[in-house]
């Protein structure tokens, strides 16, 4: 069982900026994909940004150039910079990995969610 540890989550006026963190304290083999997803209040939780091992990025269209995905191998961790925040983005983002841990299982865990509010 790994289990993530996310921070950085908050309340923020519409144009604001937060900076989300998510950490696996625990020992890994390899860190394959780590992805930030989100759910707003009776929404379906939706993929919000990825990058890949070999540092590529994906994001969805509704954060694409206002939101930077990006991660520190060394220290089992990925961010998530958001930018020109605006009311639509309030939710609960969660972090997932999917690793080879050092017990090499395939695991693919899931932060337990940190809420973000944009309102004035």
């Amino acid at each position: 069982q790994v289990q993530l540890v996310e921070s950085g989550g908050g309340l923020v006026q519409p144009g604001g900026s937060l900076r989300l963190t998510c950490t696996a304290p625990v020992s890994i083999l390899l860190i394959n994909t780590m992805s930030w997803y989100r759910q707003a209040p009776g929404k379906q939780r939706e993929l919000v940004a990825l990058i890949t091992s070999g540092g590529i990025t994906n994001y969805a269209d509704s954060v694409k150039g206002r939101f930077t995905i990006s991660r520190d191998n060394a220290k089992n961790t990925v961010y998530l910079q958001m930018n020109s925040l605006k009311a639509e983005d309030t939710a609960d983002y969660y972090c997932k990995l999917t690793l080879i841990s050092d017990n090499y299982k395939y695991l693919e865990p899931w932060g337990q969610g940190t809420l973000v509010t944009v309102s004035s």
